[in-house]
């Protein structure tokens, strides 16, 4: 696939993540300045299969930096996951002369460019969006940032209302497969406990941390809880807490897609930016299906056959900081 680039797609898939937005400017922008032709493709694979394409200019993309969600919206596509339907979104690429693809979303969407481009003869990059930072290979993912943010905020607030009653909340918050989210909320709000996917939980060990706390009248404590804890989410936490310690005033907040929302953070908007523009850059020097990520602050090219083999881990170092300053 060694061949000049004249035409590129761009999409936004799998969940939306704030800074996707930002990304999306940088790769229209870049593209154009280097003489391509840009494509918006609307609402992910599922409007490249539906031929729901739109041509790019530089004004396409003014004033949406500081927006949140995606311009070109996005979605969840099934028959993707199919030959057929990949053959369907290969024969409309060509039709509009399209020869490279930027494909903005998580492993699930890498994994699904790398297929298609191993298929036909298309060159795919990918860029990591994703509110969960759980791609291997970059120490930063867009969106994550922002939706941290958004979650230590809401935390800060609901530790007024604990203090103001003296009770125990338990807080969820989005990560299904990765607790990064948990984690960094967690410590930089002070909670008690942490429960996260990557770790056993020890209910015990919570139980008599709250016993503990109990005795020595620190009566306001924040759990937080990743949604995929192996334990269920806050509510099963909270049910189980509440059967052990029935005079213990609980409440569950679960956070949700609030942390989806919202104006991209700075760093968000600096590293769409940075990702967009390498993207662009690697159609352009012939250096095709990789993920774009940033590793000690410089890029780093990711193979898309390589997503999802490793994934990033969380020490047992974490857990211990939190027990430490929680006390």
């Amino acid at each position: 696939m060694q061949k000049k680039i004249k035409r590129i797609g761009v999409l936004t898939s799998g969940g939306d993540s704030p800074g996707m937005n930002a990304a999306i400017r940088a790769v229209v922008r870049t593209g154009i300045y280097h003489g391509l032709e840009v494509f918006g493709i609307m609402r992910g694979f599922q409007g490249l299969i539906e031929d729901d394409i739109i041509k790019m200019e530089s004004r396409s993309v003014a004033n949406i930096i500081q927006r949140g969600g995606t311009i070109l919206k996005t979605a969840r596509c099934k028959i993707f996951h199919e030959a057929e339907g990949r053959k369907k979104a290969y024969d409309i690429l060509k039709k509009h002369g399209i020869d490279g693809l930027v494909i903005i979303g998580g492993d699930g969407s890498f994994r699904g460019a790398l297929e298609f481009s191993k298929e036909h003869d298309i060159a795919c990059i990918g860029i990591a969006g994703t509110i969960d930072k759980d791609i291997f290979g970059t120490d930063f993912t867009i969106g994550f940032d922002t939706a941290v943010n958004t979650a230590i905020e809401a935390i800060d607030k609901i530790r007024d209302t604990a203090d103001a009653h003296d009770r125990l909340f338990i807080i969820e918050v989005m990560g299904r497969d990765s607790g990064y989210i948990a984690l960094h909320s967690g410590i930089a709000t002070g909670a008690e406990n942490i429960l996260i996917p990557e770790l056993k939980t020890d209910i015990e060990d919570i139980i008599k941390s709250l016993q503990e706390k109990e005795r020595r009248r620190k009566l306001v404590n924040i759990i937080v809880v990743a949604e995929g804890d192996e334990y269920g989410g806050a509510t099963n936490v909270a049910k189980i807490i509440k059967d052990r310690l029935p005079e213990t005033e609980t409440r569950v907040c679960i956070l949700g897609h609030i942390q989806r929302g919202g104006a991209p953070s700075c760093l968000d908007r600096l590293i769409a930016s940075r990702m967009g523009y390498h993207a662009v850059e690697c159609l352009i020097e012939g250096k095709y299906n990789v993920f774009v990520g940033i590793l000690n602050n410089k890029m780093n090219y990711v193979p898309l056959e390589k997503v999802g083999k490793k994934k990033n881990n969380i020490g047992e170092e974490w857990m211990k900081i939190v027990k430490i300053l929680a006390s």
